[in-house]
């Protein structure tokens, strides 16, 4: 009798995964900003990115290679296939929307009236002082539909800065990770939130532990899929029925906090 040979798919964990037999093969290129990685290629360039993206959180690049090297591909087909339960999601599927200064034309949102989704996100923008046009193309996710998925995710991030009104201080950026992570379970999110408040002032800390991961935990889980929003098309619609739409209380005010407390020392 032939001995049974014990390949890539019994060894490893995920099925799905070593379906593909990227193990130690990279995949062909299937997009024009693809870099195709085997697994231990992607491991290595999750470990090194992770390393040094918490030493220095200000490198959106490195930040942008850990969320697509983590994020395995059953874990993008899970997204994938919420938005393509959705009639919203399928559409922004098939329509591949981009977000761009150019085409939400962000100077123009700055005159819509108060309140409004699309005024909301342009004066957030200014104030924080970003642009959309910031984000870096999606380079490690396989499977191309996928890909986008992230791309989307990525480019959708400042909207959920605007709704809940988080600054991108670094406490406000893990308080949202820790509502994408419930919201999305994109492992990036999940690492960000539980490794980078390491690196904050005890105060800070309990800040996160008492009042911001308590309500991301809450109001990501319980929300609405976010990456079903069709932002495009909304920017007229009132914040605050969109907040109670998909089921999100607005955390308070982070920069109001940080203020009163300094005020009292």
């Amino acid at each position: 009798m032939r001995p049974r040979v014990l390949t890539n798919t019994y060894i490893l964990p995920s099925v799905r995964l070593l379906k593909r037999d990227y193990t130690y093969n990279a995949p062909t290129q299937n997009y024009p900003s693809h870099v195709p990685t085997n697994l231990f290629q992607k491991l290595f360039l999750a470990a090194g990115s992770g390393i040094y993206s918490f030493f220095d959180p200000t490198r959106a690049d490195l930040i942008a290679t850990l969320g697509e090297t983590t994020a395995f591909p059953f874990l993008m087909e899970r997204l994938r296939d919420i938005m393509l339960s959705d009639p919203t999601g399928r559409r922004i599927l098939r329509d591949r929307p981009r977000i761009t200064s150019s085409s939400i034309h962000i100077d123009r949102l700055l005159d819509y009236p108060e309140n409004t989704i699309g005024r909301t996100y342009a004066e957030w923008l200014k104030r924080e002082g970003v642009s959309p046009d910031t984000r870096a193309r999606v380079r490690y996710i396989d499977d191309e539909e996928c890909a986008y998925v992230m791309q989307r995710y990525r480019e959708c991030h400042d909207f959920y800065h605007a709704i809940t009104g988080l600054p991108i201080i670094i406490e406000g950026e893990i308080a949202l990770k820790m509502f994408e992570f419930a919201n999305t379970m994109i492992p990036m999110t999940g690492i960000g939130a539980v490794l980078a408040p390491l690196r904050l002032k005890p105060k800070q800390r309990e800040r996160l532990r008492t009042i911001y991961f308590p309500w991301a935990i809450k109001n990501g889980a319980s929300s609405k899929p976010l990456i079903n929003v069709y932002w495009e098309e909304i920017l007229h619609q009132d914040v605050q029925d969109l907040r109670d739409e998909l089921g999100i209380e607005k955390p308070p005010d982070l920069r109001e906090l940080r203020k009163k407390r300094i005020s009292r020392l």
